[in-house]
């Protein structure tokens, strides 16, 4: 019997990359790997072609050919300061143009599932304590980052609707993992230099996902039946405040983190004050998704807890941080 082949977008990037390495472990399927530019280094076996920047004029046919499930990781990622004059234009240009793009391909190329990598942003920037976002919820997008997912998430559908191309979308919150960067692997670093950070009472809610549990449910995604034509939010299925995080960190790391029980509010304040209002709702704000629609669906339950998934992240970091 053939294995079946995943084409990985994205490959050299942190879903991505860990994705290949999975799939190449398993020796369940052929991978491919799809790549904007040379260099990436990816598990021995794993063949790869780079196509160039991803938009609305990508040629994605030197690796579409036998392929059964594209996975599509890639994407003009959110950041925190961006400089575009258009941020929106930008973000359509790679995350909708691009996307819609590869997938018509795929389509008439005969892939029968394609599985996009979406964000959590669709459904808005926070949620109520205790009333966590659901899959299936109306979509409230913020930001340009997040229309753009959600106008790619739009299409997708359509095109399936219209193709016999299956279509799953996954929105995963905050991805943690081995090789993490920006604010998780500062926090990191900041626990374990031992800075006082006061931080000590901020009780907000948030949900994380560690990248082996958000590849353990694309790789559910590829196969399972019920996954066609759906939308799976992806968490680890416990909530946190920053508080907890970060003692829960100092564990992993083998630091006490130094924790200085500050107002919520007066945080919030320096923060706007020193024009940091985006990372002061990052850190301080709540974002709970549930994850049940995934249970009761595929029967999938996150295989690694938060604490396992902490001290996964805190050991590479620590074997790697000098490097």
């Amino acid at each position: 019997m053939n294995r079946p082949t995943i084409l990985v977008t994205g490959a050299s990037g942190f879903v991505g990359g860990a994705l290949c390495r999975k799939l190449s472990e398993l020796g369940t399927y052929c991978t491919r790997a799809g790549l904007r530019k040379p260099g990436a280094v990816l598990p021995s076996g794993v063949p790869s072609a780079v196509v160039g920047e991803l938009d609305g004029a990508t040629d994605w046919a030197p690796v579409l050919d036998g392929v059964d499930v594209v996975v599509h990781t890639a994407a003009r990622v959110h950041v925190m300061k961006d400089t575009a004059s258009d941020s929106l234009a930008e973000f359509r240009k790679v995350n909708v143009d691009g996307t819609l793009h590869l997938a018509r391909q795929a389509a008439a190329a005969g892939v029968r599932r394609f599985i996009f990598i979406s964000s959590i942003k669709v459904n808005g920037e926070s949620s109520t304590p205790g009333q966590p976002f659901h899959a299936d919820q109306e979509p409230a997008p913020r930001d340009a980052y997040g229309i753009s997912k959600l106008e790619a998430e739009q299409g997708l559908y359509q095109l399936a609707r219209a193709t016999d191309m299956e279509v799953v979308v996954i929105r995963p919150v905050l991805v943690y993992g081995p090789g993490v960067k920006a604010n998780f692997q500062s926090m990191m670093r900041w626990v374990l230099c031992g800075v006082p950070l006061p931080f000590g009472a901020v009780d907000n809610r948030r949900s994380l996902v560690s990248v082996d549990n958000l590849v353990n449910l694309i790789i559910t995604c590829i196969d399972h039946p019920r996954a066609a034509n759906q939308t799976f939010l992806a968490s680890d299925g416990e909530d946190v405040s920053l508080t907890q995080l970060l003692r829960q960190l100092g564990v992993a790391l083998g630091r006490p983190a130094r924790l200085l029980p500050v107002p919520r509010q007066a945080l919030l304040l320096a923060a706007r004050a020193l024009g940091r209002r985006d990372l002061a709702q990052r850190l301080f704000g709540s974002l709970q998704v549930d994850i049940g629609k995934n249970h009761q669906l595929l029967g999938w339950v996150p295989p690694l807890t938060l604490k396992q998934g902490l001290a996964i992240t805190a050991r590479s970091y620590l074997e790697n941080r000098h490097l």
